[in-house]
């Protein structure tokens, strides 16, 4: 009973981790938006934070692979033009990106963002791992994410948790960890944010400002 007690409370802690109903994006959708970044291969582990409480809302991780994907388990993210299979987006190209991260920095919250550099190894571990992991249940962002990253090898010391500001501590304490903190002060309603940035990409698309780099091998 004691153990249903906590494991109700640490889901209340975490319900900003709200999914949203999307269509299963079909393969030659995804194909066509496939970018990598040129840069090493990373993994980015985000992490919003409540401005007011300390509180985490919500943990998702970006993999920079053999192509850039965002591991968005049970997450509110939407856009025209970022197709989204099983909790995983695709199609980060930069100002992707910066849309996600800006969408979730608002008034109430903050967003956390910590990136360490992995072997292509790994990276593809995680990529292959996020590809498979969900769709994910409301509340368990934390608990998907933790669980992909102990199953990449060097990252099997984390322990699984419900919390994301747990998480963020523990990926923190590996060497060459580099974290920013990402603040706004616009509406504190996340879907004004949303719906803000997928406007701002759907019109970058249209301008033809916004075209993936094709994934070639």
């Amino acid at each position: 009973m004691f153990r249903a007690i906590l494991l109700s409370v640490a889901l209340l802690a975490v319900a900003g981790c709200v999914a949203h109903k999307r269509p299963y994006a079909d393969d030659a959708t995804v194909a066509s938006v496939s970018y990598r970044d040129a840069g090493p291969k990373t993994l980015t582990l985000y992490t919003m934070v409540n401005n007011r409480t300390g509180a985490g809302g919500h943990s998702s991780l970006m993999i920079n692979a053999s192509e850039r994907v965002i591991f968005d388990p049970a997450g509110s993210f939407y856009a025209d033009v970022v197709p989204e299979r099983n909790d995983v987006l695709f199609g980060i190209t930069p100002a992707v990106e910066h849309a996600y991260r800006s969408s979730h920095a608002r008034s109430t919250h903050h967003v956390v963002v910590q990136t360490i550099q992995v072997s292509p190894a790994q990276a593809e571990i995680a990529y292959r791992l996020a590809l498979k992991a969900g769709p994910v249940s409301q509340a368990f962002c934390a608990n998907a994410t933790s669980s992909l990253l102990r199953q990449i090898p060097g990252f099997e010391g984390i322990r699984t948790t419900f919390y994301p500001t747990k998480l963020a501590q523990q990926f923190g304490q590996f060497p060459g960890v580099k974290t920013e903190e990402l603040y706004e002060n616009d509406s504190g309603d996340l879907q004004e944010g949303l719906a803000k940035n997928n406007a701002r990409l759907t019109a970058e698309a249209k301008a033809g400002t916004l075209v993936p780099v094709a994934v070639t091998e």
